[in-house]
């Protein structure tokens, strides 16, 4: 598709070489020619005025005038009076025909098989796009551009604006029970590239290995692969990370979801929480909290964070990807002083520092209370949301079982007995609908009971009723 220039087109760069002996208007022709058959120019751009051209390119307009008068009559070009001159929308070249498609990747069994295209996706994880508060996000943006420093347009600090750390550290403090200082404070883009740089910096410090939950997020899997951390998956029951199983093995890191664990929505009991720290204490262990889903709980109160709990071996990150957008790609991390430091440096080398304005524009969101009450509006979104869930599947598969449902956006969905969770999800993207199964989050294979993980943040709840309704029969077996 053409890009639709509103205002000047911009330059277009030629080359013309003056000690060629080729004429100019050639060259000029055949540089055109060459820029419209590799899709540079697309069919429909807009190209420079005769003017604009001839000016840059260091030439009398008529010459221009010329070239684009015979690409006209070959029909490269389409022009009428008192218009722009435009790539014709079919060329000699190629006819007008769209690049065939790249066929899809063959498989190892045999040429693939194109995927049907999904009216509607269970998608875990993903919040509700379309209430991105861009009132609230555009106000916030004006007001921080009014009273940021001159400073703010130049290179960030690698640690994130003081404003912002200084606004998060007390945020946090009062609504997770943390203890944390601006200083000990960092500024990340999202939750990954937090999560990576404490596992390289770990990594560089001499650390070898990574406890994970099982079942557990697998994009902590990657990451930690590209850090040169050795995984070591740890069980999840009913009351979350099996410490003492955690304990037998050699890493002396670990990543967990303790507020509501991804993907089982469990919350890490409270002895449980006991043993982790005693562990991290005795091991002079790291864990690191995802302070995954904390904001958004229905049916009871708020899980404090691990951090202010043992403050010296607890690393928490948060980031507004759930909260807001993720395309905003703001998040932070807070933990011992001596690991951000290092943190810090690690950062500095690899981006010079997240975005500042955007930094401004949080903080702003932050201390006017806008942030706040956008999340109590989401609280009540997404719970309508859970409950028109939880009436669907009650009508169409009443023995389905769900759990993990006091938190968040998600839910797992426990099968019959005797139900492959593969098949059904296999036999729902017949349907057009997505879901994911929970042997997709699993470290290790072997025998565990059918379960779905359903997400429900980007569905509306008509939308919530329709899918079940399409995939009903699969689930009741």
């Amino acid at each position: 598709m053409a890009i639709e220039w509103t205002g000047e087109s911009p330059e277009l760069l030629l080359p013309l070489d003056r000690s060629s002996g080729v004429p100019l208007g050639d060259q000029l022709q055949a540089a055109l020619r060459e820029a419209m058959q590799d899709g540079r120019l697309r069919p429909g751009e807009r190209l420079p005025s005769t003017r604009r051209l001839a000016a840059d390119l260091r030439v009398s307009r008529g010459l221009v005038v010329a070239v684009y008068e015979q690409l006209v009559a070959g029909g490269y070009l389409a022009s009428r009076p008192g218009g722009a001159t435009r790539v014709a929308d079919a060329t000699p070249d190629h006819g007008g025909a769209s690049a065939p498609a790249s066929p899809a990747p063959a498989t190892a069994t045999g040429p693939a098989v194109a995927k049907p295209r999904l009216e509607i996706e269970f998608a875990f994880g993903r919040p509700d796009l379309g209430s991105f508060p861009r009132r609230e996000w555009l106000r916030a943006m004006t007001a921080a551009l009014a009273v940021a420093p001159d400073a703010a347009a130049g290179y960030a600090d690698p640690q994130g604006v003081p404003e912002l750390r200084d606004v998060l550290a007390a945020y946090l403090n009062r609504v997770r029970a943390t203890r944390l200082r601006p200083e000990e404070v960092l500024i990340c883009s999202g939750y990954t590239q937090g999560l990576r740089l404490v596992l390289e910096t770990l990594a560089w410090a001499g650390h070898r290995s990574v406890a994970v939950e099982d079942p557990g997020h697998l994009g902590v899997r990657d990451v930690a692969a590209r850090s040169g951390l050795a995984l070591r998956p740890v069980s999840v029951d009913e009351h979350g990370l099996d410490v003492e199983e955690l304990a037998r093995t050699d890493a002396r890191v670990a990543v967990l979801t303790p507020a509501h664990q991804s993907p089982t929505g469990v919350v890490l009991s409270a002895a449980r929480r006991q043993a982790l720290v005693a562990w991290a204490a005795e091991c002079d262990g790291v864990i690191v909290e995802d302070d995954y889903d904390a904001e958004f709980r229905y049916d009871r109160r708020a899980v404090d964070a691990l951090q202010g709990l043992a403050p010296a071996h607890v690393v928490t990150i948060g980031s507004v990807s759930k909260t807001l957008a993720p395309a905003l790609r703001l998040g932070w991390l807070g933990g011992p002083p001596a690991l951000v430091r290092d943190v810090v440096e690690s950062k500095r080398w690899q981006d010079h520092g997240s975005p500042a304005l955007e930094q401004f524009a949080l903080a702003q969101l932050l201390t006017s209370g806008r942030y706040d009450r956008h999340l109590r509006r989401m609280r009540t979104h997404y719970a309508a949301r859970r409950e028109a869930l939880v009436a669907a599947l009650a009508g169409a598969a009443p023995q389905i079982r769900l759990s993990g449902l006091a938190a968040g956006f998600h839910a797992v969905a426990h099968l019959p007995a005797g139900l492959d969770e593969l098949e059904v999800v296999a036999g729902a993207a017949a349907r057009c609908v997505g879901l994911a199964s929970m042997r997709e989050h699993r470290f290790r294979l072997g025998e565990h009971p059918p379960q779905l993980v359903l997400g429900f943040g980007d569905l509306s709840p008509e939308r919530i009723h329709r899918g079940i309704s399409l995939i009903a029969n699969l689930l009741r077996g």
